[in-house]
């Protein structure tokens, strides 16, 4: 079974663009764990492809979704986007964020699209989730719009049958506990810590669903 895992910098995570054959292909981000947590406990079982690219929107998945989903032919395909979509309308002199209208219209195009091709491919969405840190504090009132990105994809997820890996509930809850910089560096990227828990999270719905 193929897995191919889509995103942005939290997937990416300063992975190995340049082959998939090494050990850092998988960068430092939950696919590397879930790729442990599989090969252990499986040998031979499983194909784990990372394909997240630092910086990416939902418009920018759909673009490249042929030569980095497709043409691996996946039997599943995880999908957490979101985040950027937000971030980036914020960046000043930028503002090249994706409306909510338009992230759910491209997202609900790159999941149609991508079954046209394969009809078989399973999916998990991520909802996409943030903390209180030094990227998000003095724009927390428009971070907060996050939610609202998260609702869209439950819903898709809903219309479709999908699983779904929901974790702001778990990481505000851990940040109460622990702090949230321990999760969370800068409010948005993982540290190890929090890889590891979105990979316990994401194989959790992944036994249970796939």
């Amino acid at each position: 079974m193929k897995i191919l895992f889509l995103g942005d910098s939290i997937t990416d995570m300063s992975r190995n663009k340049e082959t998939e054959f090494f050990y850092n292909s998988y960068g430092f981000a939950y696919p590397l764990f879930v790729e442990a947590e599989l090969s252990t406990k499986y040998p031979h079982q499983y194909e784990v492809l990372n394909k997240g690219i630092s910086g990416n929107r939902v418009v920018d998945l759909y673009s490249r979704i042929k030569v980095d989903c497709w043409n691996h032919n996946p039997d599943v395909v995880s999908i957490f986007i979101g985040v950027n979509d937000v971030w980036h309308g914020l960046f000043e002199g930028i503002g090249n964020g994706v409306d909510i209208e338009r992230f759910e219209k491209v997202y609900r195009m790159l999941i149609d699209d991508t079954h046209k091709v394969l009809p078989n491919a399973k999916f998990i969405l991520v909802a996409p989730f943030f903390l209180e840190g030094s990227a998000t504090n003095d724009r927390m009132d428009e971070f907060v719009n996050i939610y609202k990105y998260a609702d869209v994809v439950r819903k898709i997820a809903n219309d479709y049958g999908f699983s779904v890996v929901d974790l702001q509930k778990k990481f505000t809850s851990l940040a109460k506990k622990d702090g949230a910089s321990h999760y969370l560096y800068d409010g948005v990227h993982p540290t190890i810590a929090a890889s590891k828990i979105i990979a316990e999270e994401w194989l959790k719905v992944f036994n249970t669903n796939i």
